[in-house]
């Protein structure tokens, strides 16, 4: 059954956590020397297979003891929310294009972008623990798509804009305490039962 509230949950915090990602300055750099929409085609496929093994990941989890899962995922939104306010600064890589502008070129640029760039990531790593907790992993995988989608849309589009006017600081700042909250929600549940 589809969640709503889980829909949104997992869109919010996984929007407000790929923001200030690498991903949205490679789209934004694709966006600005290539057709924004062969662009997007890669990157939302890319994003697509990512999170389905996130949600495959996450189910596996949910296989185990409910207080251990809660623990699990509590401490993994913790370290989240570390890595959100520790990580170094990490824009400055080039970001390779295709020499011609054909639609499979430049969207297979951005695929393989994203799929190698964002393997292993922290959203990724999220949705998986979204998947976990809420057990609902339609519901966390059409939250996680949208937000992916939307992150590189915004990239694409309109990057330089929206930093114009938002800091990065204060999105990574929101998206560690959302996930600092989480942590402590699902610490609490796996301690108290």
């Amino acid at each position: 059954m589809i969640s709503f509230t889980v829909m949104a949950i997992t869109f919010g915090t996984v929007f407000l956590a790929e923001l200030p990602d690498k991903t949205a300055l490679a789209g934004l750099v694709l966006g600005t020397r290539y057709r924004a929409s062969y662009v997007f085609a890669g990157v939302a496929a890319a994003f697509a297979v990512h999170v389905a093994l996130a949600i495959a990941a996450g189910s596996v989890l949910t296989l185990l003891p409910h207080r251990l899962v809660q623990a699990v995922v509590g401490v993994l939104f913790l370290a989240g929310a570390l890595v959100l306010l520790f990580k170094k600064d990490d824009h400055e890589e080039e970001v390779k294009t295709p020499a011609d502008q054909s639609f499979w070129k430049v969207s297979g640029a951005g695929f393989m972008l994203i799929l190698v760039a964002e393997f292993g990531d922290l959203t990724q790593i999220m949705t998986a623990t979204l998947a976990a907790r809420y057990d609902n992993p339609v519901s966390v995988g059409i939250g996680a798509v949208l937000a992916l989608w939307a992150v590189a849309a915004i990239g694409i589009v309109g990057g330089r804009t929206l930093m114009k006017y938002v800091p990065l600081s204060l999105i990574t700042k929101v998206a560690a305490a959302l996930m600092l909250s989480l942590a402590a929600f699902s610490l609490y549940e796996a301690v108290a039962g």
